[in-house]
């Protein structure tokens, strides 16, 4: 009971820092521009995971590299986006991936599922509406540009990297993150920064990124998919609570039932896409699954099939046995630092990323 309890800790932690990478890059940019905080982030994140790598093999260089460039574009629409509207609004909105990833990986879904997706696109509305029917700011559109490129991201981490080692290939997209970035960064680098400033980022990097990466690839070996699934999609609902309480942010009525019909949208989904994963098998089933909600990225949203349950150890640099890569996917999401925010449930904060037969080390982590 004990290390049951210790294990939802664990995942609710990482569902906290997740949300919270929201309200943190928003603030970091306010001082340090944009493609600056992503390249420190990136590097920052790069040689921490350096630490625990131990080879890298040709493919996981080819398809790390590949998903390097895409885990990139989320992070760029991201973090513009959060620049350009509130925390709140940016966490909910991007937990939009969990019900596209499935449609991105060309699944058939029950009609159920689209229920759930309309209702969804219904709370996107409302969340841009503001205090009215008007245009929707930029922020939010970049948020859902990213929401679209992320769950595109988490179906290539579920065809790519399901049976690669998770470890060296996310910090083969970290290392492509830093190259990309360290150009148009080299003129801004925050010389004069404030120890608040260098504070962000190093939690961005470190804690968002590396702690949420090895702590949800040991917790999920741990308990079951679906309970997994069900803590890190909490996500969100970490984005608004920290966006109100510690960033003064406040939701407007339609704002609000935007936020309550996006939980109950994307949480209706991952439960739908759960279940009828389970009964129609994965994708896959000669690699045990291939697909990743933002489960692929955070590591209990993606694939299924194997044990509900599985009591051993996280081995991050080993490549996964078939047992291992039998297991869930699907999750809200926020996607810095990992593969792709991004996880548990049906593809990715996020995502993505989430909850099916059994847990499963992540491809990839989401890159919040």
């Amino acid at each position: 009971m004990l290390a049951s309890r210790r294990t939802d800790i664990v995942l609710l932690l990482v569902a906290l820092v997740w949300g919270s990478s929201y309200l943190a890059a928003k603030t970091a940019t306010g001082s340090t521009p944009v493609l600056t905080v992503l390249f420190l982030r990136y590097g920052i994140s790069a040689v921490a995971l350096l630490l625990f790598v131990r080879g890298v093999s040709r493919r996981e260089l080819k398809v790390g590299g590949l998903l390097g460039l895409s885990q990139a574009a989320v992070l760029v629409l991201e973090t513009y986006g959060v620049t350009h509207t509130s925390a709140a609004n940016a966490g909910l909105i991007i937990s939009l991936t969990l019900v596209l990833t499935p449609l991105m990986d060309r699944r058939r879904m029950p009609p159920r599922f689209f229920l759930a997706a309309g209702l969804c696109i219904v709370a996107v509305g409302l969340l841009m509406s503001g205090n009215g029917l008007n245009a929707p700011g930029v922020g939010d559109l970049l948020m859902l540009a990213a929401a679209v490129v992320r769950a595109a991201h988490v179906a290539l981490v579920g065809r790519l990297a399901t049976d690669l080692r998770p470890l060296q290939v996310t910090t083969v997209q970290t290392l492509v993150g830093t190259a990309l970035f360290a150009v148009p960064a080299a003129g801004h680098l925050p010389t004069n920064a404030g120890a608040a400033t260098w504070l962000q980022l190093i939690y961005l990097a470190l804690f968002c990124s590396v702690f949420a990466f090895l702590a949800q690839t040991w917790a999920v070996q741990r308990t079951s998919a679906s309970r997994a699934s069900l803590l890190l999609g909490t996500e969100p609902v970490w984005a608004v609570a920290i966006g109100i309480v510690l960033a003064g942010e406040r939701l407007t009525v339609l704002a609000a039932i935007g936020a309550v019909l996006m939980l109950t949208g994307t949480t209706w989904g991952q439960s739908i896409e759960r279940t009828h994963r389970t009964r129609v098998g994965p994708l896959m089933p000669d690699d045990g699954g291939s697909w990743g909600g933002r489960d692929a990225l955070r590591g209990t949203r993606a694939g299924t099939s194997g044990p509900e349950r599985t009591g051993a150890r996280a081995d991050l640099g080993a490549a996964p046995t078939p047992a291992r890569r039998a297991a869930g996917a699907g999750g809200p999401a926020g996607t810095d630092g990992g593969a792709g925010r991004r996880a548990v449930g049906n593809g990715g904060p996020a995502a993505a990323g989430e909850q099916h037969a059994g847990p499963r080390v992540p491809a990839a982590p989401d890159p919040r």
